[in-house]
């Protein structure tokens, strides 16, 4: 699944360098094995059709890595995907589309 830049993301496109984040995630991003480890998850995951509609696993664990890479809560992690790009990037996540609560 590629992910297209929104106006939103693309502000913070142009910065002359990498935050130490922006590099641990980028490493993340490439040593994972995510299809794999999606592959896994998803028989347990829920189904679109009962009630809301889920958010997509991958995203979902990507956030679920950063909560334990970070240690945040739910509520700090919600806040962080609000206010740190790269991570939202991380996640797959842009400002102008609902984000997991």
């Amino acid at each position: 699944m590629s992910h297209q830049l929104t106006f939103a993301d693309s502000e913070f496109s142009t910065k002359r360098r990498q935050t130490r984040k922006e590099i641990f995630l980028s490493r993340m991003e490439q040593i994972l094995p995510w299809q794999n480890m999606t592959a896994v998850i998803e028989p347990f995951y829920p189904k679109a059709g009962n009630g809301r509609r889920p958010y997509p696993l991958e995203t979902m664990l990507r956030i679920h890595c950063m909560q334990h890479w970070y240690n945040l809560s739910d509520g700090a992690m919600e806040d962080a995907l609000y206010e740190i790009a790269s991570m939202r990037l991380f996640a797959r996540l842009s400002l102008d589309s609902a984000l997991p609560d």
